[in-house]
């Protein structure tokens, strides 16, 4: 290490303050300049150089406190008249119209102004600066863009107790605000402080209801009256119907008797595209459909028993577990069982056996969601076990013309999408929300997004197919946008999705009529060949090795 300065200074010097004074400069290094690399270096024309005004921060997340909002109101009466006239005198304003009217200066203004306005519309009318030059392009580009959803908001139920979100219904005007259910469907639940209330949230304050319901058995279903807005139906856990009118806040304005009604949670209520707007009818796991009208509630206006015999007998009825009803389709209603079997009924045939018109079979277990297609009304979804399944009317007492695959958790909601014929969305029992769209995947879903570690109870897609409504087990209702790949009419779309289901019912048809004459060929070599016996202790010993085989497989392939 070479030393360049070395400074010296006594021991009693030390601590003394420094006297500083002018001294001139000293060149220490000195590099003189090569011409000959001035070849090597190149011109830069013009040279940007990024200026940040501000400080580079790094990205902080905290958790506020929830803004407490305030719903103030403002009156608007009618002014600019003066003090001597009285605007709702409408004999005084017409008379002061026609004196300000008979003034020249009131000519003159509107000689003037509409000049000016004439001139402003034929401006607008020269050219529309709205026109779309490149629709074609911006088409490919939806077509590129991934399918996608984002939380666009959330509504907590406010009680302590949490109950689950079991239906939802969006306001008929514009979506503007959302009714849910809640209710606790376990076995005898009777934790204390449990409050009974639903609740009517409005998208612009999600922190707090718009209006609290408040019936007199926990609501299971509610649903918005199309005709008249103010009207809101509800189906009781004790069996009830109620109904609300949210002019009149949230006490019930008329409820059925308990006597006369279901004796069983109703879990559909749907209302019926009358004259009136005051029909409904409602479906319950007691085994009946019961038809109301809410000017008269103290008795049903009609009855049909579920009885899929077709001996009208209440003991035999099958449990209706949900229900669907298409104004398109004003007579047909669809009924989910809890046995798994899906009922056609027609309301306009004459004798109640008559009305039972069609029975599906297919599912395991019960079916919590049946709902039709919006553009075709024939084919209708259902969910319920472990998938969703596809079915057409037009194929009496057959099995389901397409079907997901099967999940490992229970399926328990089903829509379809109201703007795309091929696009449904199931919700699943782990939290998980499936977009399906069978004219391009039909063995996996478009997009699956785990919205919730809590199962997915109910599932409401607004009118636009743009937002989408997810109710949980803990009564958190989430709000999810979808990307437009998803919720846009594409060309052609309609045709394609009605070829695609006729092409499977014809597949299905085939099958089945193929599945019929082999089950004749059966039955005539059984006949043909003497009755052999069977020991019924080898078929259940076969039937035992061939499950535990299953088990095991089932286990090594998790």
């Amino acid at each position: 290490m070479e030393i360049k300065f070395e400074y010296v200074r006594k021991r009693s010097e030390f601590g003394r303050p420094c006297s500083f004074s002018d001294h001139p400069a000293e060149v220490t290094v000195d590099i003189p300049p090569d011409p000959s690399l001035a070849d090597d270096f190149i011109p830069q024309d013009p040279v940007d150089f990024a200026v940040q005004e501000g400080p580079v921060m790094a990205v902080h997340e905290v958790n506020t406190e929830r803004v407490q909002v305030s719903i103030q109101g403002v009156n608007h009466v009618e002014g600019g008249w003066p003090k001597h006239i009285d605007p709702k005198n409408s004999e005084l304003t017409t008379r002061y119209r026609e004196e300000v009217e008979r003034e020249e200066v009131y000519t003159r203004s509107v000689q003037h102004l509409g000049s000016l306005m004439e001139h402003y519309i034929r401006q607008n009318n020269a050219i529309n600066i709205y026109e779309e030059y490149f629709e074609e392009e911006e088409e490919e580009d939806e077509e590129e863009e991934h399918p996608s959803a984002k939380t666009i908001n959330v509504l907590r139920d406010p009680n302590p107790t949490k109950r689950m979100a079991t239906h939802l219904s969006w306001h008929p005007d514009a979506n503007r605000a959302v009714a849910v259910a809640y209710c606790s469907l376990d076995f005898q639940d009777s934790r204390k402080d449990m409050s009974f209330d639903s609740y009517i949230w409005d998208l612009e304050k999600p922190y707090t209801p718009e209006l609290t319901l408040k019936p007199s058995s926990p609501v299971v279903t509610l649903e918005y009256n199309s005709k008249d807005w103010h009207h809101v139906l509800g189906g009781c856990y004790n069996g009830q119907i109620v109904y609300w009118d949210t002019r009149k806040g949230g006490l019930p304005v008329e409820m059925t008797p308990v006597e006369l009604s279901h004796r069983d949670p109703v879990y559909g209520a749907c209302w019926l595209p009358s004259r009136t707007g005051t029909e409904c009818f409602s479906g319950s796991t007691d085994g009946q459909v019961l038809w109301w009208d809410i000017r008269k509630m103290s008795q049903p206006s009609e009855k049909l028993i579920l009885d899929i015999t077709r001996e009208d007998q209440l003991k035999k009825a099958l449990g209706a577990i949900s229900l669907d009803f298409a104004p398109t389709m004003p007579t047909k209603f669809l009924v989910g069982t809890e046995q798994g079997t899906i009922i056609s009924c027609n309301r306009d045939a004459k004798t109640p056996p008559e009305k039972i018109a069609n029975i599906f079979s297919g599912h395991i277990g019960a079916v919590y969601s049946v709902t039709r297609n919006p553009f075709f009304p024939k084919v209708f979804l259902s969910v319920g076990d472990w998938t969703a399944r596809i079915w057409t009317e037009e194929l009496m007492d057959s099995s389901s013309i397409m079907e997901t695959k099967y999940h490992t958790p229970y399926l328990l909601d089903a829509c379809w999408s109201p703007v795309k014929p091929a696009v449904f969305f199931t919700a699943k029992s782990d939290g998980t929300l499936d977009i399906w769209d069978f004219l391009f995947h039909q063995k996996d879903p478009s997009l699956s997004l785990k919205v919730s570690n809590d199962p997915l109870m109910s599932l409401c897609s607004q009118d636009n197919g743009r937002i989408i409504g997810c109710g949980t087990r803990l009564g958190t209702v989430s709000l999810l946008e979808i990307s437009p790949a998803l919720c846009t009419l594409r060309k052609n779309e309609k045709t394609l999705t009605s070829t695609m289901f006729e092409r499977e019912a014809r597949r299905e048809k085939v099958l089945q009529d193929k599945h019929r004459e082999r089950l004749l060929r059966e039955q005539e070599r059984a006949r043909a060949r003497p009755e052999e016996q069977e020991d019924p202790q080898e078929v259940f010993k076969q039937a035992q090795a061939d499950f535990f085989s299953n088990i095991k497989a089932e286990r090594r392939r998790r």
